[in-house]
């Protein structure tokens, strides 16, 4: 399927690992210019000398999303690299959990600024000059506990409720400009962080995803190449008619739509 984005300016946040990375690798083979965001300028510079190898468009900013300036930063930096933006993938964002008692204000309060407040603030910035190109597409990574949360859960899942929330009402009000806003629920997917646990637990990780699978209907954990899949395909004009909507990407796992 051609999705037409060839020569599109494409933003990804957490850009150099996991759905970020894979999502980066997924724009740049469709023609995107891609512009990779992340702290570590090691794995930035790797992943975009990869794409390039590969025949890509890439420009690597390293950023902070947690930072004000930072978020202002990376849309300038792309704007005056390309001369616009036409697509945004909120991607930046670890999980974090305990005890509802155990979060401090702190921990809290570094939550919304990393996951919710980063978003906003880009999202803010790229807005005028997507409405200049007259239109764009906003995708939201978020997570199937921002529907369905479980005990021990927080504050990831408020955090990311409020990129749902945050996502449906940008849909309503910048559908008018053509800037359609989508989230992407993430579920259980192959991923760094899994590797860290099976290190330390001193498990095989293929052994650790095959338990993690028993709860997934489909029968295993997803590939992060399987959600950059469908965050290209909201990016895409094959999704022109598809804006405030909210895909679970879990293999079935979630208790909701």
């Amino acid at each position: 399927m051609e999705l037409g984005l060839k020569n599109k300016v494409a933003v990804v946040t957490g850009g150099t690992q996991g759905i970020g990375r894979a999502t980066v690798e997924r724009l740049a083979a469709e023609g995107a210019h891609v512009v990779i965001v992340a702290r570590g300028q090691a794995l930035l510079d790797e992943t975009a000398a990869a794409v390039r190898a590969a025949g890509g468009s890439a420009l690597a900013i390293s950023a902070d999303v947690s930072k004000p300036e930072d978020c202002a930063r990376i849309v300038a930096d792309t704007v005056a690299k390309f001369g616009g933006i036409d697509i945004l993938v909120n991607n930046a964002g670890t999980s974090a959990t305990g005890e509802f008692e155990s979060i401090t204000d702190d921990a809290w309060q570094a939550d919304f600024d990393l996951k919710l407040f980063g978003a906003i603030r880009v999202i803010r910035a790229a807005l005028p000059h997507m409405k200049q190109r007259g239109g764009g597409r906003i995708v939201n990574v978020t997570n199937i506990g921002a529907k369905a949360p479980a005990a021990r859960t927080m504050p990831t899942t408020v955090t990311r409720a409020a990129g749902q929330a945050m996502t449906k009402a940008l849909s309503k009000e910048y559908a008018p400009h053509g800037i359609l806003v989508n989230t992407v629920c993430i579920g259980l997917i192959r991923a760094g962080q899994h590797e860290k646990r099976a290190a330390r637990q001193g498990v095989d990780v293929e052994k650790l995803y095959e338990d993690m699978g028993r709860n997934v209907p489909i029968g295993r954990v997803g590939r992060a190449e399987e959600a950059a899949n469908v965050i290209a395909f909201l990016a895409s004009e094959a999704a022109s008619f598809v804006t405030g909507s909210s895909i679970n990407l879990d293999g079935g796992a979630s208790a909701v739509f």
